[in-house]
């Protein structure tokens, strides 16, 4: 069903492959799940299996493609580069993808237009077209957004109506680029447990995806419900391990934590080399001690849009050296609440306090720059840093950006961009930073560095707002959760106060494996997160490399 052979893809002014050789075959009816570090090319390689890459995203390609029966990319002759042999509007009669970010194909006005529009395309007979709407948004649980205004979604609902446009097709191929990334918790395993609904014998994915942390299925070390087979990409697209999930996973999960995967969390267990949790040496976690001045207060925030009231009588203070996280379902109101912490959202209400940064949930609507280190350095240069250029060549080397410095910040991909503009917010000297989702998209290596420096900030004496439905970085990083639930504020508290409450799985947040079992140890969750994290690590790594 999909054929790769020797791929390797440039993109303009590159000296480098984003893919350099990658191969790949995929048997009708089977589901794969790819993994690999972040900027390992695994969006790369979903965009040309689509032909986007390069009809409509330039670039090089060498290699042959050949995917649904049709060929993608044909070699042109020695040493030349491959030619698309097929268009994407027919390859899109069999093949179906959904996109890191579900706006680059929300296009139209409404939810059910959106849903709708790929069967209209495809001559679906008007009698079919309203059930199989209707059944698609149902299977991945937005029936109750049918009626709704695309422009007014969340990123987590735009990214369910997306799926459901792909699903309500019935592809022949599923190409899935981390779905369930801005959805919260119940949300995921909902998205999940339609994905496995729609497989079968005439169907094939290919499934890339971060959020395996939170699996807690049955079957050999807790992977049930993945796809039956694993394939991982190392540099620039190499594939470095393919099978049986459980094997790769069991027998290979140090190295690849090493590499920047992530494991459920009986794998990752595993392969810290403890028999059980008590083995593990938790890490240490300095005191935070106690709360440091309000830097920015809110006081009965009222938000309205798009005729909806999204707030409704929050209050939050922002605390010297402390990192607060925003959670709750999708919708629930948590990006508007830094929208309008940021003054960027009219709202009733009371905000005071000092200057806020904000990082935003999709990072290429704050991108200005043709270089990432210009795009770094922006901000202390407007504001006369003598410093400017020292500031942004450390953030570089903080995020993990020092070896992509002079491209494009538009070629990087997504948790690249992501990391990026954490890096061109915190460079500068924000009293308060306001962070939607800083980890979706990240792999383990990388989120570990965006936890470190959002702890970071804090302890320089900042206030952090984090929104996110990472449940594991809220323990591991934050001081206080605020708990929000169609727009309300359902508790706000101390985090280890808060989890054990059990009011996250009362307003349909489940805790994930991982956050479940420190709970239960009792030695504080963040200290033993993060110890299981580094055991893993030391486990997989070369002799002599720390985590």
């Amino acid at each position: 069903m999909i054929e790769v052979g020797g791929l390797r893809v440039r993109w303009p002014h590159a000296d480098d492959d984003v893919l350099a050789g990658t191969d790949l075959d995929v048997r009708p009816g089977e589901h794969v799940l790819v993994l690999g570090a972040s900027g390992s090319g695994k969006s790369t390689l979903l965009r040309t299996l689509a032909g986007v890459v390069p009809q409509q995203v330039d670039a090089q390609t060498w290699g042959r493609v050949q995917v649904a029966g049709r060929r993608v990319l044909a070699p042109s002759g020695p040493g030349r580069p491959s030619v698309p042999t097929t268009t994407t509007a027919h390859l899109a009669r069999d093949v179906g993808t959904l996109t890191q970010d579900p706006w680059a194909q929300l296009c139209l006005p409404t939810v059910t237009d959106e849903v709708a529009s790929g069967l209209e395309h495809r001559g679906v007979p008007a009698a079919e077209i309203d059930a199989r709407v209707r059944e698609a948004l149902r299977a991945v649980g937005a029936a109750h957004l049918a009626d709704r205004r695309t422009a007014t979604l969340s990123g987590g609902e735009g990214q369910r109506v997306a799926l459901a446009a792909v699903l309500a097709a019935r592809p022949r191929v599923l190409l899935l680029d981390e779905p369930t990334a801005l959805l919260d918790p119940a949300g995921a395993a909902g998205v999940a447990r339609a994905l496995q609904a729609a497989g079968g014998p005439d169907r094939t994915t290919l499934l890339v995806e971060h959020r395996l942390d939170e699996h807690d299925g049955a079957g050999p070390g807790g992977t049930g419900g993945l796809p039956e087979r694993v394939v991982v990409l190392g540099a620039r697209g190499r594939v470095v391990a393919d099978g049986p999930t459980a094997d790769v996973l069991g027998d290979a999960g140090g190295h690849l934590a090493a590499l920047g995967t992530w494991l459920p969390w009986a794998a990752e267990l595993a392969a810290s080399g403890a028999r059980r949790l008590a083995d593990v040496e938790a890490a240490p976690v300095p005191s935070r001690g106690t709360p440091g001045p309000a830097l920015l207060e809110a006081r009965g925030l009222v938000v309205h849009r798009g005729g909806r009231r999204v707030l409704d009588g929050v209050s939050l203070a922002v605390r010297a050296g402390r990192v607060t996280a925003v959670v709750g379902l999708n919708g629930s109101g948590k990006s508007s609440l830094l929208l309008a912490l940021a003054g960027l959202l009219p709202a009733d209400g009371v905000v005071r306090g000092g200057r806020a940064a904000l990082v935003l949930q999709r990072p290429e609507q704050q991108l200005l720059a043709r270089t990432v280190r210009d795009e770094v350095a922006w901000g202390p240069r407007r504001a006369g840093a003598r410093d400017a250029e020292a500031r942004a060549d450390a953030a570089l080397a903080r995020y993990g950006l020092t070896a992509v410095a002079g491209a494009d910040p538009f070629r990087l991909s997504g948790g690249q961009q992501r990391r990026l503009a954490l890096a061109s917010v915190t460079v500068c000297d924000h009293e308060v930073v306001l962070a939607d989702e800083p980890t979706f998209g990240q792999d383990r290596a990388t989120w570990r560095s965006c936890a470190v420096s959002l702890r970071g900030l804090a302890d320089e004496g900042r206030g952090v707002v984090l929104v996110t439905h990472d449940v594991r970085l809220v323990a591991e990083v934050a001081d206080d959760v605020l708990v929000l639930r169609d727009g309300r504020a359902l508790a706000h508290g101390p985090v280890e106060a808060v989890l054990r409450s059990g009011v996250l799985a009362g307003a349909g947040l489940p805790l994930p494996p991982a956050v479940r079992a420190a709970l239960a140890d009792g030695r504080g969750a963040a200290g033993v997160l993060a110890g299981v994290a580094a055991a893993t690590v030391r486990a997989g790594a070369p002799a002599g490399v720390g985590p």
